[in-house]
């Protein structure tokens, strides 16, 4: 009968304490956790009375009263400031509970603060003016984002917006970083214009690559530290990285840049000066932001045209680092991404000691060579294609030639004596020559292609020659003698004279060797023109994209017999986006072609439906 009467003002009395409390009053907690033990105790073992009589109008006054102190914060506040009230207010609220309500009203009484305080104002707060959360991303501010996560991760999808705005401010610092290197090598080819640059803009790509690992690493560490490994944020930050790493810049793929970094990390007198341990993070980091670049396959390409010269060309600093490196492609895109190249590694070693072999067996066999030589034997499968020259070699580099291949003069010959069943094609445009030139005023050493030091040699009898003549004599095709000429005439080193003295070299061009020509070095490197591979590169990978998709639809067509037109091209796509992302428009083509090949037909009664022909 008592508690009838009394439980109305009691609870209002009770309510009144815990707003006092609210506004920062101390109150007799005890008292009031003894009053509310008997709301509970008139529920005979239920929580009847105390959810009916008490906990209702609890949560009624609590949304009541937050309501309006959201309404005021939200208005005067910066969103830093209202977040640190709202943490406040929820810490409280559930002292609250642990002091004198019970337990069971905990996550009642905390969704009314979080409803009132973060959901009813989410966008208002992430939205707000000079304080939101781009804001907050702009000037690093990441204790104040980790509490927005802590808040907004308390709501239904709160975190969501905070996930799309991460994502954006990620993609404009990233777009930022696009247009900046573009505006800077246009600027640069705009300077040098007239002037032919070989790497023209490549400072500013460098820089490029190595600033979207430095972006990458920083929002990594608000993923892990701010956000807490949220599986959200990942995804965010790797969409946001694959909208602008796979945009062109400054006419480069970044599947060419990142190639390229790679390759100015490993080559010796690389501009990158780091020690070993940066030199393996960053090839490690370089490796992650792959993940991101949605033309695997074209970067396999230029990486694999860039290691090939490095080991060539002694050009490589590290065996270690090209092996740690593969290990690290191997590990993310499959043992088939680099076999090639893995190949070629191994192959060079059996070059090297095939040499070895080579030096050894001449000198038992007491050989005249005339010219230190060193072969190269490797393997074609592995290695990227190049153009054979049917060069007329000088008798100088002939005779080494016979010596090492075979000749009917003699009783034995290196190469087909150790070597049964193979074919050599011997690739002039990659080899070196170290020719002594004898000048009048001094004696030089000249470092120079293969090709080069046979154009030179043709000069051997102090003679002048036609363009024509030493077409004939060397056997070449117009562009490579036209690069080689340009190279030894009217560039940087004049060791040919020409006439007419200008920078095109023509066919009714006459050349002699300069005998007046001198330099500061003893030793010179006479650099050809460099040649744009990056055309080929793309053509190559092109085709063996169409190889790729014949067989992914052979091999998909072959286990299911029949398919509709859009569920195979779906399964083309699953099973081809881990090396790039295919064109809707080839596969169609690819279909088409495979059709008239009679791999595959189409269904007579639905021409969307096609069957596989055995």
């Amino acid at each position: 009968l008592v508690y009838a009467v009394l439980k109305g003002r009691a609870r209002q009395a009770v309510l009144d304490l815990i707003h006092r409390e609210r506004e920062g009053e101390s109150i007799d907690r005890t008292l009031i956790k003894n009053i509310l033990d008997i709301y509970i105790t008139m529920g005979m073992n239920s929580m009847e009375c105390y959810e009916g009589d008490f906990e209702g109008q609890l949560l009624n006054t609590t949304a009541e009263y937050y309501r309006g102190k959201a309404v005021k914060w939200i208005q005067e506040d910066s969103c830093p400031e209202y977040m640190i009230k709202a943490e406040e207010c929820l810490k409280q609220e559930e002292e609250r509970v642990n002091n004198y309500l019970h337990q069971s009203s905990k996550p009642k009484l905390l969704k009314q603060v979080e409803t009132e305080l973060l959901a009813e104002h989410r966008q208002a707060l992430l939205e707000k003016e000079n304080s939101g959360c781009r804001s907050l991303l702009r000037d690093d501010k990441t204790d104040d984002l980790a509490r927005m996560f802590r808040l907004f991760n308390r709501i239904p999808s709160g975190l969501e917006p905070v996930a799309t705005m991460f994502k954006s401010h990620i993609e404009g610092e990233g777009m930022k970083l696009v247009r900046d290197v573009t505006f800077a090598v246009e600027e640069k080819k705009g300077k040098e214009s007239g002037r032919p640059s070989r790497d023209s803009g490549s400072g500013h790509e460098q820089k490029f690559v190595r600033d979207v690992i430095e972006l990458h690493d920083k929002y990594m560490q608000y993923v892990t530290t701010c956000f807490s490994n949220s599986p959200l944020f990942h995804r965010a930050l790797k969409d946001a990285f694959e909208s602008f790493c796979n945009k062109n810049v400054a006419g480069s793929s970044a599947a060419d840049l990142f190639a390229n970094f790679c390759d100015n990390l490993l080559k010796k007198g690389g501009s990158e000066k780091l020690s070993d341990e940066a030199i393996e993070e960053t090839l490690e980091k370089v490796v992650k932001l792959l993940a991101y670049i949605s033309d695997k396959d074209l970067f396999a390409e230029f990486y694999r045209k860039k290691l090939a010269r490095r080991l060539l060309f002694d050009k490589s600093a590290s065996d270690e680092h090209e092996q740690t490196i593969l290990s690290r492609l191997k590990q993310q895109c499959g043992a088939q991404f680099t076999s090639k190249m893995e190949g070629m590694v191994t192959d060079l070693q059996l070059a090297r000691e095939k040499q070895r072999e080579f030096e050894e067996w001449v000198g038992e066999h007491e050989k005249q060579v005339g010219i230190d030589m060193g072969v190269q034997v490797l393997t074609t499968g592995f290695w990227p294609t190049y153009k054979a020259t049917d060069l007329a070699l000088p008798e100088e580099m002939a005779e080494g030639v016979r010596v090492f291949l075979s000749s009917p003069k003699e009783e034995m010959e290196f190469y087909e004596d150790t070597t049964k069943h193979r074919r050599l094609s011997w690739i002039y445009t990659l080899g070196t020559c170290l020719v002594k030139a004898n000048f009048d005023t001094r004696v030089s050493e000249l470092t120079l292609s293969t090709l080069q030091a046979a154009v030179l040699l043709a000069f051997n009898n102090g003679e002048e020659l036609t363009y024509e003549e030493i077409k004939d004599r060397l056997n070449l095709q117009d562009d490579d003698i036209a690069r080689c000429l340009h190279s030894l005439a009217c560039a940087k080193y004049k060791i040919l004279i020409k006439e007419p003295d200008d920078k095109k070299i023509n066919k009714s061009d006459k050349f002699r060797v300069n005998a007046k020509f001198t330099d500061r070095m003893k030793r010179i490197k006479v650099p050809l023109p460099p040649v744009d591979e990056k055309r080929k590169v793309i053509e190559d990978v092109d085709k063996d994209r169409r190889y790729a998709i014949d067989a992914a639809v052979v091999r998909t067509m072959k286990s299911r017999k029949r398919m509709q037109h859009q569920q195979l091209v779906l399964e083309v796509c699953q099973q081809l986006q881990r090396m790039f992302k295919p064109d809707i428009r080839l596969i169609k083509k690819r279909i088409e072609d495979l059709i008239g090949r009679e791999y595959l037909e189409r269904d007579q009664d639905n021409k969307n439906i096609y069957n596989y022909l055995a």
